[in-house]
């Protein structure tokens, strides 16, 4: 599995597994650096990333970037 296919399964974790916070917002970290998500939604995944049993995407969606993020994703799914 390439980097790229291992954030998009690592950013889609369910809330509620430990750790799973931290490993999204290091997935968001690494769509960040490659341009692909905007400063906004990872400011989000970083405030949730220690809490494991919170659900992104209703902070996600409550916002303009979470919205397009959130299609974004729609648009990678497995």
């Amino acid at each position: 599995m390439d980097d790229l296919a291992e954030d998009w399964e690592t950013i889609r974790l369910p809330a509620g597994l430990v750790w799973s916070g931290r490993a999204r917002y290091a997935a968001a970290s690494s769509f960040y650096s490659r341009g692909m998500l905007d400063a906004e939604v990872l400011e989000i995944y970083r405030i949730l990333s220690r809490l494991d049993g919170e659900d992104p995407g209703l902070r996600l969606s409550a916002s303009e970037s979470g919205r397009k993020w959130l299609e974004t994703m729609a648009r990678h799914a497995r």
